[in-house]
């Protein structure tokens, strides 16, 4: 268990408990997650066969309010995984202030193996083993990996007719005509970008002066890519899980969002004209992208891309995780002694689970927001949380990870508290 990556996500904690007086209820309720659920989902698939998918979804803590998390589709998914995820999600609404605990759910697939009537059937299936196990006012699903706005609204509609009544409220990022918010698909990428451009001044840059890196091609990294490209920054690399490219004198981001929707991928993807503008290109790894000398380096593919192994390699001055867990703990203090701040992912990606917040308020309220009033909200709730991060860092002298942390943990331990603990029953 030494080795899983729940026990280094367990890890961030300890630095962060120097800084905090928690009672011991709180440290023992933090040890370990609510409840997990390990399903199997049967699966006719559409050439007859029956394939069994294995399932999960753990609620870490739900002391400050419903769980939510999201729902992955990956070959790697795996209760460790899941666990821990969880466990980042917990903090990660702590951090933002949402009334929310922290869940996170996945399946063990291949997604682009399967048929979009396949998917469908899966996500059926998935919502039909583990609909006890959740609800408007018990855990709420969400997209991640390999998921998106359509499963999402084949999931709420499954639950809807599971419990005989709409229920859209147990789902976030669903399609907008069936409930979902405006701003919720972009939202990761969204509240990273305003992280960014709040930060930025405070270590004394520029856009305009300021080259980036994307690790991971995806819904989150793409979307970030091209804001911060149409912000003025310099974004000479990106890449996906095939491969990525690197220019030196910038990268058309646009082009080649077009490009990999329409081919699927972005290796080579100048070697033709007619799709995009031809540039001086390099074709380059996942790895070689964490190496480059950049500015700012954003890894946002999967976890643990940055370990004990290439840490050394890394030269960007300022990393920004839009990912979950993308540095090992190991990692975090060579990176630390060296000098490179990292801006934790429990702060970055947040934007995702703030603006599913405001996607359940709608739902139960009824009454939905225009785009501009999503993105003020969204702007003013990662800026002020950032802010507050940052003027711990400050005082502890500690990393913004572990000022998130003693954050977080104050807020999650002033709940537990307020429940009840030892030294309360102790001392009337």
């Amino acid at each position: 268990m030494s080795d899983s990556l729940f026990a280094d996500a367990s890890r961030r904690l300890e630095r962060a408990l120097k800084y905090v007086s928690l009672s011991e209820d709180a440290i023992e309720r933090l040890k370990y997650p609510k409840a997990s659920l390990i399903v199997s989902i049967p699966v006719r698939m559409d050439n007859g066969s029956l394939r069994i998918f294995q399932g999960y979804r753990v609620r870490y803590d739900d002391t400050r309010g419903p769980t939510k998390g999201g729902v992955r589709y990956h070959p790697k998914v795996s209760l460790d995984e899941v666990q821990s995820l969880a466990f980042w999600m917990t903090f990660k609404c702590a951090v933002l202030n949402l009334p929310f605990g922290g869940a996170k759910g996945g399946i063990t697939l291949n997604p682009k193996e399967l048929s979009k009537l396949e998917l469908e059937r899966l996500s059926r299936g998935y919502v039909d083993a583990i609909a006890d196990f959740m609800g408007p006012d018990v855990d709420i699903p969400a997209p991640d990996v390999y998921t998106n706005p359509m499963i999402m609204g084949w999931m709420m509609d499954q639950y809807s007719i599971i419990k005989r009544q709409l229920s859209p409220a147990v789902i976030t990022g669903k399609p907008v005509t069936i409930g979902g918010s405006l701003g919720r698909e972009v939202a990761t990428a969204t509240g990273a970008f305003y992280v960014i451009e709040h930060l930025l001044p405070k270590f004394k840059r520029v856009p305009v002066e300021t080259t980036v890196a994307v690790q991971g091609f995806g819904n989150a990294g793409a979307e970030l890519a091209e804001l911060l490209s149409k912000a003025g920054y310099k974004v000479v690399a990106v890449s996906d899980s095939q491969g990525g490219i690197y220019a030196k004198k910038g990268l058309d981001i646009p082009s080649i969002r077009r490009f990999k929707e329409a081919n699927k991928g972005i290796k080579a993807i100048y070697c033709e004209g007619s799709v995009c503008n031809i540039v001086e290109h390099e074709i380059l790894t996942n790895e070689e992208l964490l190496a480059l000398d950049v500015d700012l380096l954003v890894p946002a593919a999967l976890e643990n891309q940055i370990t004990e192994v290439n840490v050394n390699d890394i030269k960007a001055k300022l990393i920004f995780e839009v990912a979950n867990g993308p540095i090992t703990s190991a990692a975090d203090l060579i990176l630390e002694s060296r000098g490179i701040q990292v801006i934790p992912d429990i702060l970055v990606n947040a934007g995702g689970v703030t603006v599913s917040y405001f996607e359940w308020v709608q739902n139960r309220s009824g009454l939905y927001w225009s785009l501009e009033e999503v993105n003020q909200r969204l702007k003013h709730k990662m800026v002020e949380e950032t802010e507050a991060i940052w003027k711990i860092a400050e005082e502890l002298s500690v990393p913004m990870r572990t000022a998130a942390y003693v954050y977080g943990l104050n807020r999650l331990s002033e709940s537990m508290n307020a429940k009840g603990t030892r030294d309360y029953y102790l001392n009337t």
